[in-house]
């Protein structure tokens, strides 16, 4: 390349540079949460189809000549994939990655913490909708919730800190889970991050009556323990029917904004994907499990990347079908227009 060329980077029509890749390495699960998943006969995609530790491997080093500096594996649950580590140690090795993080429901970390530690995990979320074994199997439809409070400790003494709790806050079912989480935001180093429940539920059930605005949540909070003060560079926002929030961190491209507790001790975080998306300063996209580029989650189009990578295809082509993705991204996710329709494919399947 000629040196006083600029390098390509994975930039959108609209100015957002993307550097940031997901990658689902399954779409099994162990549990079966209904903002997700079916409860039943889930249609899994054979073995044969995901794409390998040396397809993502590949992947993500023809990433980073395009500015991908951060990944982050998902599921699925990522746990379920035999010999997670030896991907994470792959990726660790790859030149320009910066930042390695997983999202997992916990269930099968007190096995694999410390591999994954060793291997170059950096980051950790774990997903966790309730401290009441009642209200988990509500929301999983499984049992495991003492499973996940092992892996939570074996996750702290590997070294992972701070470990961040991902809770989807769905009303009518979840409102009596955010006092105990700030409770657990003040009393240990977790970061309780709060998600509105999203339309991306495999049975197609979602209603915006269901979901827990983030406002609500800061409301429930605040009544509890005083105000929460805002950490970082905001956005001001006036939430409709409601007080004035503070919503979405775009210095960082965080999806979350996060607040601590007027004393000091504690922090907890909001991702507001539907009152208060964060569309404007999303730097993220990803690659499902079956090799399919997404330039959003709820993204209506897929770009085919397995097929060049099992017919001989050149770094080059895979760079090609990179910039193409993400030069198609549209502007946001129209949850809140009328011209908004779900994706085909439920959140298990694409990668959380």
């Amino acid at each position: 390349m000629n040196h006083t060329q600029s390098p390509r980077r994975l930039l959108d029509r609209f100015g957002r540079l993307h550097n940031n890749l997901r990658i689902s390495v399954t779409d099994r699960c162990n549990i079966r949460c209904f903002y997700c998943m079916p409860a039943d006969n889930v249609d899994f995609m054979p073995k044969e189809h995901l794409l390998t530790f040396e397809d993502i491997e590949r992947i993500v080093r023809v990433g980073t000549t395009l500015g991908i500096d951060r990944i982050r594996l998902t599921g699925g649950e990522p746990l379920v994939r035999r010999d997670l580590h030896l991907l994470v140690q792959r990726l660790a090795a790859v030149p320009g990655i910066r930042d390695i993080g997983l999202t997992t429901n916990g269930i099968l970390l007190d096995e694999q913490a410390q591999l994954l530690k060793d291997a170059g995990l950096k980051r950790l979320n774990i997903s966790l909708d309730a401290l009441d074994a009642t209200v988990f199997k509500a929301v999983t439809r499984r049992d495991g919730y003492e499973r996940v409070l092992l892996g939570i400790q074996a996750a702290r003494a590997a070294g992972f800190s701070p470990i961040k709790l991902n809770a989807v806050s769905v009303r009518g079912l979840t409102e009596d889970q955010i006092v105990p989480f700030g409770h657990m935001a003040r009393d240990t180093e977790t970061i309780v991050r709060f998600i509105e429940f999203m339309p991306l539920d495999a049975d197609g059930q979602w209603q915006r009556d269901k979901v827990l605005f983030a406002h609500e949540i800061i409301a429930i909070l605040e009544s509890e323990f005083g105000p929460l003060r805002p950490v970082g560079a905001n956005t001001m926002v006036v939430v409709a029917n409601g007080p004035l929030a503070i919503i979405g961190n775009a210095a960082t491209h965080a999806p979350a904004q996060d607040y601590e507790f007027a004393d000091g001790r504690g922090r907890i975080g909001l991702i507001a994907s539907v009152s208060q998306p964060f569309c404007a300063s999303c730097n993220r996209f990803r690659v499902t499990a079956d090799g399919k580029f997404r330039n959003c989650l709820f993204s209506h189009e897929e770009t085919d990347v397995k097929t060049t990578l099992r017919s001989g295809g050149t770094d080059a082509e895979i760079a090609e079908l990179m910039l193409a993705c993400i030069a198609a991204k549209n502007e946001g996710h129209e949850i809140n227009s009328a011209k908004f329709v779900q994706p085909d494919r439920p959140m298990y399947s694409i990668g959380g």
